[in-house]
């Protein structure tokens, strides 16, 4: 799509193996030369520069950059050092020591047991937490083992999960699951309800696993309608034909509605939001999707035509089936992020979104990959280390300037998942999908379940290195 090419700051990721490197160890790249690259890239490229006053142009004289470069040990405490309001403002940008396992995982692969599930604490005063299976990934371990959506565990490897060890419990390749299950004491409050640990426990082994994103799609027979039910979980460029091949299928089946459901979908491609926002409409080939905004420096370089995004008919060349809806259901939760919140954000001028869960992340803001080159492309790349950095570059403006949803985007119909109780995805009575199907039958009378105010603290994506990304490429 030709509006996504920016010249000169938009590169296509080379392809890099292990291969072509020279031996690290023969050749050391010092502490000193990764931070004057982490700077040099922030400077260039962060999209709160201007924020930053060590990050100006005119920050610092020779000696003072060099005595400022000498002050951190560490690339990454470099890095964190010239964040801008790192609690709330940019919660997202990061630095890899990897950028190989980086970019196998932007093309949808990560090593994974294919259990993807959430993280759950009963109050914000607790530090305990108990873990609910979300769903299970085909031809993987979980699945091999029985692990089923649904299941509880609250402790690993026979350790009770809390706040402070859940990411090292989880994070090795290895590790055994100890299964409980969810009691609700009878009643509607959360209050009184409480995990009971069993005597079960299944050990699971991750392993290279690459996602199909496009986990169901069905149509359901409503009230003599044909309602589309998706449950997309990652914008993945390598997926796009299947994507528009599921839009063939909906097409073919004269789906009157379509429920989205993105509640476990952290992002991706700004590309791919893109294509499946020109598919569910159709009717806006070349209005405005959404709007950049890059730091002062880059956007007074750009032409202001290259900064706009917009609905397209097709994808180099092939073209979208598109349904020329007037309304979408889109369901969401806190996991919902990034590319996911473009799609809902930059379809409300055009359409009718009703959204259905809980409030999403609330990351408006885009990255690209920045690596130590001349240019900070995947280009001649210095051999002698690894390191790469993802910082937000852009934010995004729907149609009509709507931006900086911190707090996330907030649904029409509250509701949450029943964690004593998920259901079957794509099953009619599943609870969220269950309000959409009502909103259709009954247009617009609901009749919600009780709103439980459990917090969700992490989820299986959070080990991984895209999670919450929104990024743009060359495609």
């Amino acid at each position: 799509m030709k509006n996504l090419k920016l010249l000169f700051i938009l590169f296509f990721i080379s392809l890099i193996t292990v291969g072509c490197f020279e031996d690290l160890d023969d050749n050391p790249i010092s502490t000193k030369d990764l931070n004057d690259f982490v700077w040099k890239g922030l400077n260039r490229y962060y999209l709160y520069k201007d924020n930053v006053p060590d990050l100006a142009d005119d920050r610092f004289t020779a000696s003072e950059y060099e005595t400022f470069l000498n002050s951190f040990t560490a690339p990454e405490d470099c890095f964190e050092s010239l964040m801008y309001q790192r609690q709330t403002i940019d919660r997202f940008s990061w630095i890899t020591d990897n950028y190989i396992e980086l970019q196998q995982q932007l093309n949808g692969t990560t090593y994974n047991n294919g259990m993807e599930f959430g993280l759950v604490r009963f109050s914000s005063t607790s530090n305990d937490i108990f873990a609910y299976v979300r769903y299970v990934l085909p031809n993987t371990d979980a699945e091999n083992k029985g692990i089923q959506r649904g299941m509880i565990f609250n402790a690993v490897n026979g350790v009770s999960l809390n706040l402070e060890n859940y990411r090292q419990l989880l994070s090795p390749n290895n590790y055994t699951i100890n299964l409980a299950t969810y009691n609700d004491n009878g009643t509607p409050e959360i209050e009184d309800d409480f995990v009971v640990p069993t005597n079960t426990s299944v050990n699971l082994t991750k392993s290279p696993y690459t996602e199909n994103p496009i986990f169901i799609k069905q149509v359901l027979q409503v009230a003599d309608q044909n309602v589309g039910y998706l449950m997309y979980n990652g914008f993945t460029r390598d997926f796009d034909s299947q994507l528009n091949d599921t839009f063939n299928y909906f097409q073919s089946q004269n789906i009157q509605n379509l429920v989205l459901d993105l509640r476990y979908n952290s992002g991706g491609s700004v590309n791919t939001a893109i294509l499946l926002s020109s598919m569910i409409t159709g009717q806006f080939t070349g209005q405005t999707f959404a709007t950049q905004q890059w730091n002062s420096d880059i956007q007074s370089q750009l032409d202001p035509n290259a900064l706009i995004y917009t609905f397209t008919n097709n994808d180099d060349g092939t073209p979208l089936n598109s349904l020329n809806l007037g309304k979408v259901y889109v369901l969401t939760s806190k996991s919902t992020a990034s590319a996911s919140e473009l799609v809902i954000n930059c379809l409300n001028p055009y359409i009718e979104v009703i959204q259905i869960g809980t409030a999403t992340t609330g990351k408006y803001q885009a990255s690209i990959t920045l690596y130590d080159s001349p240019d900070f492309s995947g280009q001649n790349i210095n051999p002698t280390h690894t390191y790469a950095m993802q910082p937000l570059v852009l934010k995004t403006l729907n149609a009509v300037g709507n931006t900086d949803y911190i707090d996330g985007l907030y649904p029409n119909f509250p509701a949450k998942e029943t964690y004593g109780n998920l259901g079957t995805l794509g099953d009619p009575d599943e609870t969220l999908l269950a309000i959409a199907l009502q909103h259709i039958v009954d247009t617009g009378k609901m009749s919600l379940q009780p709103f439980s105010n459990l917090e969700l603290v992490g989820d299986s994506k959070d080990f991984t290195l895209t999670k919450n990304r929104m990024y743009i490429d060359g495609k």
